[in-house]
């Protein structure tokens, strides 16, 4: 594993303002990443994770954590007794491929795990959610390229759908109850810490494969392209909206598409692999482009992504190879 303060550095310009943060799925790839960042902005976290597809060795030490499911009654327990300022919202059933197997489970992970925190957060008085979404699950096959938060949303997926049924209950909230949300689309975020396994981004069942010496599966002709973005740059969103006074919705990409026989060739320089490339049967409804536009966000935090492609791979790549060489 990277070592934690290279973590820090993703968000150090980012000042803290000692807040009592709740982030569900924190010891997860990306809300862990974001549990960092907020605890060395000098805030308070407490962690909720059941620890599903999440990793104790993610877990900040720094943090409070709570082995707990979302949908858990229990849950209410922890906003009684934490006085929660901010809840930041990653813990989901992921899979879109098991969501379409089983939208029953992933409406309860996904939509009624969600109302169960956004309940307690209206009981218990917090001020604000921030809530990890999805660009391309959402928007679906797109009109334009890249697309923006205006473009129509049409998800594919149960997956996509309970997304965006959360982010049309945030609008709920705050309408009803004053909750202030930030809603952050993200596109394909990929970097240390991902999981390789089961439904994981192609970055990290490349990295994980070529250092093993397998052969890894280009999906079809490879052409399809993905806004690969960085998890470091995901976080530094994340910390901008912690600090930013109103509800609003934010794509989270780099503009930038990039294919999978890209993706392949670099992580194969990058891993000094000697695999060839073997394509495989194309997956059945697979989107072919996704891309987003980072215009408003820009606009609104002055964000940008920092890291650029060929760094952050050739980073991601000796994440997983220090940790198979321990």
């Amino acid at each position: 594993m990277l070592p934690r303060q290279s973590t820090r550095l993703f968000s150090k310009q980012i000042q803290g303002v000692n807040l009592k943060i709740l982030i569900t799925g924190g010891a997860g790839f990306i809300g862990s990443h974001v549990a960092d960042a907020c605890i060395g902005a000098g805030n308070e976290v407490v962690i909720i994770d059941d620890l599903s597809s999440g990793k104790m060795e993610n877990v900040n030490p720094k943090s409070k954590f709570i082995n707990m499911d979302i949908r858990d009654e229990k849950v209410r327990e922890v906003f009684r007794q934490e006085n929660i300022d901010v809840v930041i919202h990653h813990a989901a059933q992921m899979d879109v491929r098991k969501s379409v197997d089983d939208p029953i489970f992933d409406a309860s992970v996904n939509i009624v795990g969600s109302i169960n925190l956004l309940e307690n957060c209206v009981k218990f008085g917090v001020k604000k959610f921030i809530f990890a979404s999805t660009g391309g699950a959402i928007y679906g096959e797109q009109d334009y390229f890249p697309a923006d938060e205006a473009h129509p949303v049409r998800p594919l997926s149960p997956y996509g759908i309970a997304k965006l049924s959360i982010e049309k209950y945030l609008f709920f909230y705050q309408a009803v109850y004053g909750l202030q949300y930030i809603c952050l689309r993200y596109a394909n975020v990929y970097g240390p810490r991902q999981n390789p396994h089961g439904e994981a981004g192609v970055i990290a069942i490349f990295a994980s494969k070529m250092l093993a010496g397998q052969q890894p599966i280009i999906n079809g002709d490879g052409k399809q392209t993905r806004d690969y973005t960085f998890v470091g740059d995901v976080v530094r969103a994340n910390m901008f909206a912690l600090n930013h006074p109103e509800s609003d919705i934010f794509n989270v990409g780099t503009g930038i598409e990039s294919d999978v026989n890209e993706l392949f060739t670099s992580i194969k320089q990058s891993s000094k692999s000697e695999c060839s490339e073997i394509h495989g049967p194309a997956k059945k409804g697979e989107q072919q482009r996704s891309v987003l536009d980072n215009s408003y966000i820009k606009k609104v935090f002055g964000w940008q992504p920092k890291m650029n492609l060929k760094e952050g791979l050739e980073m991601t790549v000796k994440y997983f190879q220090e940790k198979m060489n321990k």
